[in-house]
């Protein structure tokens, strides 16, 4: 072993380390794995490449702040709201233009994807995410 690990093994043989030392070591690395679990939920599905597709009518909503700006498309029949950075190139915007979408996301709905924009009447495909 090299590094650090190495190190720590190295000095733990040798009785180097206190049992203090060696507890803060081992509850930094359950904390951190913790953390982990807690703050990517959706690691798994991503790695997995288990999507899901929510699909039904839409309004799409551009907001601008600063050099910032981003999609959100708004699920009418689902209740759901998601968002891209990847700015669709349509003719009108806001909550009076509907639009059919089906929108590429995480199993638990937490990671965004992709998305497919459609005309409400003819499903005319419109725009898809890059």
């Amino acid at each position: 072993m090299t590094g650090g690990a190495g190190y720590f093994v190295h000095k733990f043989i040798n009785r180097s380390l206190g049992f203090l030392v060696v507890g803060k070591a081992v509850g930094v690395l359950l904390l951190g794995g913790l953390c982990l679990l807690v703050t990517l939920p959706s690691l798994k599905y991503m790695l997995l490449k288990e999507y899901d597709v929510v699909e039904g009518e839409c309004r799409i909503e551009i907001s601008a702040e600063g050099r910032y700006a981003d999609a959100t498309f708004d699920m009418l029949d689902k209740g759901e709201r998601f968002s891209f950075t990847d700015l669709p190139e349509l003719d009108a915007y806001g909550k009076s233009v509907p639009y059919y979408c089906e929108v590429t996301v995480s199993k638990d709905h937490l990671v965004e994807i992709g998305y497919k924009i459609f005309d409400a009447n003819s499903r005319e495909l419109l725009e898809t995410s890059k």
